[in-house]
């Protein structure tokens, strides 16, 4: 059962995000064939499909890191180029990959700041972090997501699958995005952890904040997911709402690729 929406705004006509009829090649290889994807203000879109189906490439895209061959980008009704990840996070784009990209030997406050620490002063060359004033602005970041840790200063890698996919979502918010593309979020995590990493979706959600969530697990995006965009082989074969659906009929749009869609609204 889908959530309905429940939190969803309105900040300027149309979508927040609208791909059109992208296509990426790889030498001979058609991996994305004219494939449409919108995202609405704050709207949780799950991205499904086989191995192979071209999710990867679809949200490589969108984040900077590949370039299409054909069509365009919208974002904010805005045509634009995105032509690398820094610039995917300029608009307001970020993406957390499945290996979270996150440092084992520093703790929590200094993931969360990492790249763009704060100092208390400098004496020559050597800088002196600001620790105290790092701990408690990560500290008001996780609670945003209603994320707890004992420690600011505990290490990463002591750290569970579950909380450290946390700070990496937490981390992807530093810059107050419109949207936040999760790749993979719950691969390889317990049952327990999963269902608080969905919940760390939904709090995005309550933020205003935008989701692509790609995943191989369909009840999660079933019980996550405003709309569910299943690909196969490169093409865009459905378009459906969870209410209008089931896992069933997914997975026969993932392996027979018949398009099917329903009337947004």
């Amino acid at each position: 059962m889908s959530k309905g929406n429940k939190n969803k705004t309105s900040r300027g006509e149309g979508p927040l995000v609208e791909m059109k009829n992208i296509t990426k090649r790889f030498g001979g290889l058609t991996a994305l064939n004219n494939v449409d994807l919108d995202v609405d203000y704050a709207e949780v879109v799950g991205l499904v499909g086989d191995n192979g189906a071209g999710k990867s490439t679809l949200i490589s895209i969108l984040a900077g890191a590949l370039r299409q061959n054909e069509g365009e980008i919208l974002f904010k009704g805005d045509d634009v180029e995105i032509r690398s990840p820094e610039e995917a996070k300029k608009l307001g784009i970020e993406t957390v990959y499945q290996d979270l990209a996150l440092a084992d030997n520093i703790d929590v406050a200094g993931n969360l700041f990492l790249g763009r620490e704060e100092y208390r002063f400098s004496f020559g060359p050597l800088r002196f972090l600001d620790k105290g004033e790092m701990e408690e602005r990560a500290r008001e970041i996780l609670e945003v997501l209603n994320i707890g840790f004992d420690s600011m200063r505990t290490k990463v890698r002591n750290l569970s699958g579950g909380q450290r996919q946390a700070i990496a979502v937490a981390r992807s918010i530093f810059t107050e995005p419109d949207l936040v593309i999760l790749d993979e979020p719950t691969a390889a995590l317990a049952v327990e952890e999963s269902k608080r990493v969905l919940q760390l979706i939904e709090d995005l959600q309550d933020q205003g904040i935008s989701v692509i969530f790609i995943s191989h697990t369909l009840q999660e995006v079933f019980s996550t997911a405003d709309r569910i965009v299943v690909l196969n082989q490169g093409n865009k074969v459905g378009d459906l709402k969870p209410d209008d659906t089931d896992v069933d009929q997914v997975i026969k749009l993932m392996i027979g690729g018949r398009y099917e869609s329903q009337p947004q609204g």
